[in-house]
């Protein structure tokens, strides 16, 4: 999986490599920081602005934390620790309110298609009163799962838009908290000055090389150790959590070749957009089987988050066959940490 590499020669260190890097994504972190407070404030366009701002604010946090961590030899060891863990906790709730939303809206898209597909067609069968029944009862179900649908969703609606509502009263509590005045202090000086150990002044080549050879052997072993499409159980949800953590494995690996060669390796883009998708089609499913369990709903509205669960799970799957499809290195699968 390696590539040309141009920025770690045998003549430069692996502070003069790693410091622009983290001072580049210090310097977004601020400025989408400060979009999101110039457009939080009510406006014709300040919802959508203010949530690219977060987007922003995210994916500069989750770069400077994956940095921090895979190469915090070259770093001051307590204080990469430190902002690591904070910049993961700001991610985190800042993310929230977006993944509340967009599971929202990917259940009720899915319960339109469930209810609104024309009836499903039939088996062959061996008279026209056999061929009639069995229409007859795709019929039914497709009534059944009209009516429940419509319940279904509006349960979905008050559940998650409840969820959004205190994820996004979270989230404004966190940025106006002294935890989260701290953290943007110490991304300020993070821009300017970039704690280095001694370590730091080794050639990049062995010191960065290293480290991010091992978040590349920690993803190869991960996609090796994935279960195999025979032995995966499609409704067994205790089988997502390789998945998830392969997912997070492949983020640290980009972005240490960003830090190594300026851009992760663009075969990767595939992989990762399917493992996002695994991520969203799970947690969906997860949501419909939780709505499913309120108290004294409705036979209907139960069958039609059943048949939501059912589809969310198949999405999982197709989210793994489209990841296994698109994994450039199957010949690397077999590597082990």
């Amino acid at each position: 999986m390696r590539r040309p590499d141009h920025q770690t020669q045998a003549d430069v260190t692996a502070g003069t490599v790693l410091a622009p890097y983290l001072r580049t994504q210090a310097a977004d972190f601020l400025r989408s920081l400060r979009l999101h407070r110039e457009n939080s404030a009510p406006s014709d366009a300040g919802p959508q602005a203010a949530e690219q701002a977060a987007r922003a604010l995210r994916r500069s946090s989750r770069r400077i934390s994956g940095t921090l961590h895979t190469f915090r030899a070259a770093l001051d060891p307590l204080w990469a620790e430190q902002l690591r863990t904070e910049l993961a906790w700001l991610s985190g709730t800042l993310a929230r309110e977006h993944a509340y939303a967009e599971r929202l809206t990917r259940l009720l898209e899915a319960l339109h298609g469930l209810s609104g597909a024309p009836p499903l067609p039939t088996a062959r069968a061996g008279s026209g009163a056999t061929a009639a029944g069995g229409v007859a009862v795709v019929d039914k179900e497709r009534a059944v799962l009209g009516v429940g649908a419509a319940r279904a969703g509006a349960l979905l609606e008050r559940q998650l838009t409840l969820a959004r509502t205190r994820a996004h009263s979270a989230a404004l509590q966190a940025l106006g908290s002294s935890r989260f005045h701290a953290v943007a202090d110490a991304v300020a000086l993070l821009a300017s000055e970039v704690p280095l150990s001694a370590a730091a002044a080794a050639p990049a080549g062995e010191m960065l090389h290293e480290p991010a050879d091992r978040a590349e052997q920690r993803l190869l072993g991960a996609v090796a150790a994935l279960p195999s499409d025979e032995t995966a159980e499609p409704y067994n949800e205790a089988q997502d959590a390789p998945w998830h953590q392969t997912r997070l494995l492949l983020r640290l690996h980009r972005y240490a070749q960003e830090v190594l060669r300026g851009a992760p390796d663009p075969v990767l883009a595939g992989p990762g957009h399917a493992l996002d998708l695994h991520r969203d089609a799970a947690e969906a499913a997860t949501a419909a089987s939780a709505a499913a369990r309120t108290p004294r709903i409705a036979p209907t509205t139960a069958y039609a988050l059943g048949v939501l669960h059912a589809d969310q799970r198949h999405e999982v799957e197709a989210a793994r066959s489209v990841f296994r499809e698109s994994w450039p290195y199957a010949t690397a699968a077999a590597v082990r940490p």
